[in-house]
Parts: structure tokens; sequence; C-alpha cells
């Protein structure tokens, strides 16, 4: 069987991360691997808002990713190691915006295996080499250079393999122009394999080796070697040749330790502790995550622990030589999987579980009173450093990224009513967990609401001259009147603008370079820079049933389907086309494409019939008025629109972006919208598509998004079609029903809309370009295991349950025992401070989706039942299992009413399988030395959960019983028995 899958969202969860000037600008972008896909960001420097640039399914898995340079150039290429046996360097092309493929040299079998490189990447911080490594035992070393036109070459592999070998990390060492160096932290297992006792395994000691690439012999040579003390996972390269003093920093279990060839000692220095901290205090701590920060007058790093606390760490030199580390508490985030700090002053968070971050650097934090820890400090062996956690003060969130990742369950339903079901989500991991809806559509951000005297029939926005950034006037047109708005710091109503108030509007636009344009049923009404009013007037009886404007050209359709064409000249002046075009049928809709850069005029009119047919006219000056092509419809045609879509910006060098294609959209009263290719030279119509929007008919309203033309569509819910990132996307709008709307741009909002609904003029925004559903997230307390919905009170019934976590009591019982234990221990004179320390520590009241929860130790479990409303994200009900209660499983199984039930509203009892002071173990899942089953009963009137009594293993005695539950252990198969006297 072969199923066709297709992919509703694209992962979010961020594996890693790398910046640089991708793009040869001095823009900064960061570019992420979501495990199978690459996405280039952008930052705004001036808003600090994250905009997608491009995003490309690699069809496998990205094991490693590195940014680099060459000596001397100006943008940065990207090395991708992946489980496709292949190193790739990618280059970001702007004009195409595609990432290019430069090299791409293959190297083994393709699959995540031990000896097949692709998990370490490392590179010379010159550009002139990149070593890319296997878990076990192969290495290579690939040449960069430029051949006589400046393009990047690679060179054939040079061998650096070393057999019964694991590697942890590797890093390029900043050696200046010196033959280029890498370090790896590697692990002998050749004894350990042969010694059958154990021992050897336990003695073995990682070791940091240092691997140099001759270029002037073109080979790899393994140059030093030296055990390591304490067992370290990663490496940070110390900046070298002018700019430092070279060598690495080694992140070990509870130290940092400086290393570096030659004569230079090893300085090493205790990683800093929380004061007071609930966390095991035989537990290490670990460095996780790194960032370097380099300018050309200093360096920093920022390291994060494994509970989110970041450090920045200095190092003191004296004449190369290093002499003090010196770590700094800076700020606490969320845990991260990569960090990038960028020349911007900001701050990226590739957050490990849970949504990514954007903070802007506010300070660096040499100024305040934070301790300055120091590696020349006088400590005895196993002592440490103490710091107390702060909320944010270096630090300031300006963006945040939704990421579901990881999702533990997920159910359809829809419980909030709407008739487009919703995804209900459990997401995230400890305290960072969340519940989440999402919902299919675009979400949309209501800027402002105003109510308006009556109900509108149609709105638009006109700027003042063609050359100005923002709209001047919003116009509002009634079923007997015109209202014009001036959009400034507030939005007023303005009477000499020029526009005629006492009738409705048609359409109005900026005609021209300055000049202004009114059409109403009796007539058209020009409005020149100078005030200066032209008026043209429908002849006789006639009025102007439809029209259709762009900057230079307009057409009217008179009442009996006659079409009248103006066109402005050199002088600004709108002049009538000598020949009026007489229609088979009434026009009900009419459209005209923007003008082309560079040319006088549109070349087609499209108008759509009565007799249910599309119409193009040509408005050449060699054939105006001529009929070119005709498309029949299925239904009376509603509205059009013609739009440009798929056109590439224009180069680093000016030259022309990619062509666009003009598409005729056609929005029928069936609710019906079709989409056609408008031949550009001969106006025919082709390649249509088609797409139920809803059960109203379809207006169609032209505006602008990422700097392109968009369709906004409206029936029973709005639609919005554009072209986005090399794509075509038609996508909801999660918001209520429109009624008409126009592109909107003032300094608060660039691209916006403004539409009306009923008797209210509506300033939205759409931000999440791109997006397939939009969400809310509710969060909650532990990692969410499993979730019923209880369909009757549309309520969400989630288990909860944490390993190495304290329950709410025990944490409450453990700081009041160390708090006692402060008391305790200080003297008789400082009894008074340590009296006010207890209190404070009592206090204290750090929220722990971001300072991360106490880790109690293996084996300690924590669990809640909850009894979530997913609409409006209450939790009704919270029940608190005791501590080293684990609910891992939980189902909700529905009961028949009958005349021996006492409880006819009884519904469904809800089972939950218990595993009591269990622990994880190699023989996975678990070993639990007690099992039991929690049961609740669900009513209709309320639902609330009555519990049964707890239920072990052990008790057989169900006399009479009305139901039964099956509970499926490691062990067998349970059944509980439920008598008459429990369901009560």
């Amino acid at each position: 069987m072969h199923l066709y899958n297709l992919t509703l969202q694209r992962a979010t969860g961020i594996t890693h991360a790398v910046h640089g000037n991708f793009s040869g600008s001095k823009m900064q972008e960061i570019l992420v691997s979501r495990g199978k896909s690459l996405e280039l960001l952008r930052p705004d420097p001036n808003t600090g808002k994250v905009h997608t640039l491009y995003t490309v399914e690699v069809f496998g898995i990205v094991r490693s990713l590195m940014a680099f340079r060459l000596t001397g150039g100006t943008k940065d290429y990207i090395v991708v190691g992946s489980d496709s046996g292949r190193i790739v360097i990618l280059e970001y092309i702007p004009a195409k915006n595609v990432l290019e493929k430069v090299h791409q040299e293959t190297f083994g079998k393709s699959g995540c295996r031990r000896i097949v490189p692709g998990q370490h990447l490392a590179i010379d911080p010159k550009g002139r080499a990149v070593m890319i490594g296997a878990i076990e035992k192969q290495k290579l070393v690939y040449i960069m250079n430029r051949d006589a036109e400046a393009r990047l070459t690679i060179s054939s592999p040079l061998e650096a393999h070393k057999s019964n070998t694991l590697v942890y990390h590797t890093v390029g060492v900043d050696v200046g122009f010196e033959n280029p160096m890498f370090a790896c932290l590697e692990i002998d297992y050749e004894e350990a394999d042969t010694d059958p006792s154990g021992e050897a395994a336990h003695k073995t000691q990682q070791t940091l080796t240092f691997y140099e690439l001759d270029l002037g012999l073109n080979h790899v040579v393994r140059k030093y070697s030296e055990p390591l003390e304490e067992h370290a996972n990663f490496l940070v390269s110390v900046p070298g040749g002018n700019d430092g003093p070279s060598g690495v920093l080694i992140c070990s279990e509870n130290y940092l330790t400086y290393k570096n060839l030659g004569d230079q000692h090893d300085i090493r220095c205790p990683i800093p502790r929380r004061r007071n901290d609930l966390d095991d205090p035989e537990r290490g701590m670990i460095f996780v995550c790194s960032a370097t920060h380099k300018t050309k007058s200093m360096f920093f790093f920022l390291a994060q622990t494994e509970q989110g606390d970041i450090f920045k760490i200095t190092l003191e030199t004296d004449e190369d030589m290093v002499t003090e580390i010196k770590l700094k508490y800076f700020d606490t985030v969320p845990v991260a999987a990569a960090m990038c700090v960028l020349k911007t002053g900001f701050l990226f968070v590739a957050a490990e579980f849970g949504n990514h971050y954007l903070y802007q650097i506010a300070h660096l934090g040499d100024d305040d009173d934070e301790p300055e820890f120091s590696s020349a400090m006088p400590l005895e062996e196993g002592d440490t450093f103490f710091f107390a956690p702060r909320p944010l003060r270096n630090l300031v969130l300006v963006d945040e990224l939704d990421s579901l990742s990881p999702i533990l369950a997920c159910q359809v339903a829809d419980l909030a009513n709407e008739d487009t079901p919703q995804l209900y989500m459990l997401c995230g991991r400890g305290p960072r967990s969340t519940v989440r809806v999402l919902r299919h559509g675009l979400e949309v951000s209501e800027m402002a609401v105003s109510e308006l005297p009556g109900n509108p029939n149609a709105v638009w926005t006109v700027k003042r001259r063609a050359d100005e950034e923002f709209d001047a006037y919003i116009i509002v047109s009634f079923v007997n009147a015109t209202l014009v708005l001036s959009i400034g710091e507030t939005v007023e109503e303005v009477t000499d603008s020029g526009f005629l108030g006492t009738t409705p509007t048609l359409s109005c636009s900026a005609l021209g370079e300055e000049a202004l344009m009114q059409i109403y049923p009796d007539g058209i009404r020009h409005i020149r820079a100078d005030k200066r009013i032209n008026e043209w007037k429908t002849p006789g009886k006639k009025t102007i049933v439809k029209c259709a404007v762009n900057q230079r050209q307009v057409v009217i359709a008179l009442t009996g389907g006659e079409l009248v064409y103006f066109e402005m000249d050199p002088t600004g002046q709108l002049n009538e086309y000598t020949e009026r075009k007489e229609m088979p049928s009434e026009a009900v809709c009419m459209a005209l494409a923007n003008v082309p850069a560079g040319e006088q005029r549109s070349r087609f009119l499209a108008v759509g019939l009565a007799d249910n047919t599309v119409r193009i006219i040509s408005l050449d000056p060699s054939d105006c008025l001529s009929p070119l092509s005709m498309q029949a419809l299925p239904a009376a045609p509603e509205s059009l629109c013609i739009v440009e879509m798929g056109a590439g910006d224009t180069g680093p060098d000016g030259e022309p972006g990619k062509q666009g294609i003009l598409y005729l959209n056609i929005g029928l009263q069936n609710g019906v919208l079709l989409r056609t290719v408008l031949d550009q030279v001969t106006g025919d119509l082709a390649d249509t598509r088609t797409r139920y929007l809803g059960s109203r008919p379809v207006k169609l309203f032209r505006i602008h998004m990422q700097g392109s033309e968009a369709v906004l569509a409206m029936s029973s819910r709005s639609w919005l079609s554009y072209y986005y990132q090399n794509r075509f996307h038609l996508t909801p709008l999660s918001y209520e029903s429109l009624e008409y709307a126009s592109g909107f741009s003032s300094e608060q909002c660039p691209e916006g809309i403004v539409a009306i609904s009923t008797n209210t003029l509506r300033i939205l925004a759409l931000e999440k370009l791109g997006a397939v559903f939009n969400q809310v997230s509710f969060p909650v307390d532990f990692t969410p295991r499993k979730f019923v919905i209880h369909p009757e009170s549309a309520h969400l019934i989630i288990t909860e349950t944490e390993h190495n976590a304290y329950t709410e009591e025990t944490k409450k019982q453990r700081r009041i025992q160390m708090a006692e234990e402060m008391q305790e221990a200080a003297g008789e004179e400082e009894q008074e401070l340590a009296r006010e320390m207890a209190e404070a520590f009592l206090n204290e009241d750090l929220p722990e989706n971001t300072f991360s929860a106490p880790k109690a130790g293996p084996g300690m479990w924590a669990s809640v039942i909850r009894l979530l409303d997913p609409v409006e994200g209450k939790t009704e009900q919270c029940v608190k299992l005791d501590q080293n209660e684990a609910a891992l499983s939980t189902r909700r199984v529905e009961t028949r009413p009958t005349s021996r039930l006492a409880r006819k509203e009884l519904r469904s009892v809800l089972s939950i399988a218990l595993l009591v002071t269990c622990s994880l173990e190699m023989n996975w899942p678990i070993s639990a030395f007690g099992l039991a089953s929690l049961f609740y009963l669900i009513y209709d009137a309320l639902p609330i959960l009555t519990a049964v009594d707890e239920t072990t293993k052990e008790d057989e005695d169900h006399p009479q019983h009305q139901m039964a539950v099956l509970t499926s252990y490691k062990s067998g198969v349970t059944t509980w028995g439920f008598s008459q006297q429990q369901l009560r």
C-alpha cells in the first residue's frame, strides 16, 4: 500500500543555528536547521521582528551546520553535514532567493552511521579548511580556496582517521595564518573493548587531541594529545592571531578549563551554582550551549548551563598568556539548543523545547553590581561559587517564534463550535509545557477598530503623491454619502480633500504623480494637486454601474453595457478615447492591472458579463477596445482582480529580477474562486485553477504583502492569495467575516489592511505570512503525556507527569527544611540576618518556565490530572497526586445507563494507570515498586472529576460488578471491577 502524505505544518523545532552575512550585505542573517529543512531568518534591526527569507526541504537529516568566510571575503558560506554521505557547501543568492549548491562531495554511504562523517563539523576561523567527522574513527579535512575567477574551490579529502576512537566534539582552533589546527574531544575504547571485567572502561580517560593540517605537505598530522581530568561535553574556540591568545575552553562537569599548546598553563575555574538551590546536591553542573562575540578590540563568550543561566566569560591575558578566567552571571533564558550573538546587538536563542526567542542585548553586564567570579579566587577542591538568579536585566525580549516541539499528543475536534475543526496538542517538556489549539488560517493582528455613523458599503485608501510612502486618506462610501478621513497620528474626518461627500463612491484612486480621482454614479471627479477639479458627467440618464482604475487609466461601464475608456496624457489631463465599446450583456465586474514599471499603460481590461463570461479587451492604441479572448464561467461572476505574482527582486547591481506572471482572479457568486494565467503578449487565458471559498459571493481586492501584489478574497470567510518564498499560498484568515477591504500603509502599520464589517472600520495586520495555522497556548505544570476529550462539556482531561521532579507540596516542605537549616547553621550574632535570609528564600518566586524546575533526583515523580476548558484556557479542576506517583496513561470509559445504576447522568469513568515509586532503567520502559489505578466518575451536569477509592492490584474483592476496566501492565493484564455502590 502506498499512501500520499502532505505536510500541513513544517517542523518548528530548531536543532542547529548559525549566523553570518549570507546575503553579502551588511545585514546579519540566521540560518536554522529544523531537522530536515533549512530556513534563513533575518531580524529587522529597527523593530527586532524576525522575518523568514527562505525555506527549503533538504530531503534528509541535517546533522551539523557551520558558517565560514574565505579570507578577505564579504559574504559567508554554509557547510552542511547530513545523512547523505556528502559534504555540501551552500551559497545564498539574494537575487534569486535560493540557496545554491557550490560544492557537493561524496565520501561515504548514506544514513546516520557511526563511522561515516557528518556528525561533527569544524571550520578554520580564517576559512581555509573544514573538518567533517564521524562519531567513531573517521575524520576528513577539505581545503578551501579561490580560483582565478574568485569562485570557491574545494580540495580532495585528507584523512585524519583513528581506529577505536569516539569523538564527542570538534572545533577549529584560531592560530591566525599558521597551519590550520583542529581540536577534538576523543576517547579511546580499545582497552575497554577487550577487558571483560569492565575495569578498563572505568579507568579510560577522555583526551583533548589537536590535529594540524600542513598546507605545505598537504596532509593532516595528529600533533598533540592530552588526557582530561573531568569528562567534558564540548569545546569553545578562543580567538587567536591578532585578536586573542588562541587555544580552547573545555566545558566539563562542574569546571571550565582553558588549554593551549606551548608554555601555557591550564587555567581552571568552577562553574557557579545557584544559592539555596532545591536541586539534588549530588548532581553535577554542565554548560550545554555557548556563543562567541568578537570585535576588533575585544571578545567574550556567553555560556549557558542546563538550568538556563547564562554566564559572560572573559579571559585576562599577559603577553598572549592567559592568566585568569572570569565568569559573571548575565541573565537566565530557556535552555537553548543553539545561541547566536549578532553584530546588530541581538541574541537569538533556539530553545531546546518550546518557543524560540530573540533578545536585544541592552547591557553587557560590565557596570552592574553582579559579583564576578575568577579562577584566581582561592577555593578548596570540590567547592564552587554561588550566585542568585534574577529576572532579565541585560537582555530585552523583542520577538518570539512559535514552536510545537515536541508534540506529545494530538486530537482533532471542533470544541469551539467554529464549523472548522481545531487541532488540540500537548507540547513541550517540564514547566515550559503547553496545551496548544491550532486553527487553520493566518493570524490577524487587530490594530484599531472604530464605529461608523452607519453601515458603509466600501472603503479605499489613497496617497496624495505617488512617491509618498504612506497613505493620506481613507475614503468610506455609504449608501448616500462619502466620508473622507485623514491618516496621521489619529484618524480624523476632513472636508477640504476635494472629494464629493454627498454621493456614494464607486471607486477612488491616486492618478498620475499627484492627482486624485473619485468615480461616483453620475460621473468622474479629477482632483488636481492645486485643488482644481475637473468633472466628467455621464450622458443623458445613464449612470456608471461598474468601473476599473489604475495609476493612469480609467474604464467605466454605463447602464446598457457601454464601456468608456479614459487615459491620462503626459500633461496630467484625463482624456476620453474617441470610440466606445458596446458589450453584448450588462457588465457586472471589471478589472485593470497596475501599470508595469517603465510603461505608459496596462494592456488588458477584464470584464465580467451577466451572460456568465469573462472577456479580455485590449487597451493597446493599435487595437484599442478590441476583444482578445473569452472564458465561459460555471456561474455568474461577482468580481475580478488582475495581479502580477512571482516577480523576483532586483539584483544587488540593479539588474532586473525575474519577471512575474499576470493572473486573472475571478470570484463567482456561488462562492468559487478561479485563478487563470493571463498571457502578457496575446491576452489569452489558460491554466485555470478552482477553489471553493465559502457560501457567499466572492469579492476580490488587490493589496500589497511583502512588497508584492496579493489578493484578498472575501466570502463567508476571508482568504489571502499571495506569493511567498517561491510558491503560492491561499490561506484563510482567522478572523470574523469582512465585507470590503483595501490596502493600508502608515508609519505604525507599513503593510496593513483597512476593512469594514457591519458598522465598524478595522485596521488589520498580517505578520506571519507562510504560516498555515495560528495558535493559542495555555501553560501547564508538568510534561503532558495523554489527554482525553469530554465531548458533553467540550473539556480536555490531561494527564501531566514529570520525572526527576517535586510536587508542589514536597517543594514547599523542602523550602521550609532548608530555611530551618539556614537558621540553625548561623551563629548567635547572625540569627537576625539568617532569619531575614530565610524569609526572603521562602518568599522567592522565580517562574519555573524560565528558571527551570528543580531536579529532585532519579526515581522522583510528580503528576497532576487537569480538567481544562480549551476555549477560555481556564483550568476548571486540578487533581494533584502524591509524590512519586507517575500517571502515564489515561482512558475515558463510556457507561450505559441502566435501571440498576442509581445515577442516570453518569456518562463515563476516567481510568488512570499509575506506577508508584518507579525508576527509569536500561530495560525500558520502567521498573516499578507498585502498580495502581485511579478512577474518576464524570457526570453530565458539571465536568468535575469525582474520585472513586484508589484501587490497588492486590484488591480482588469486587462484588456485584456493574462495569469492568482492563489495564495492561508490563507483567500482564488486570481487570478492575466496579460495584453499584462505587458508581453512585
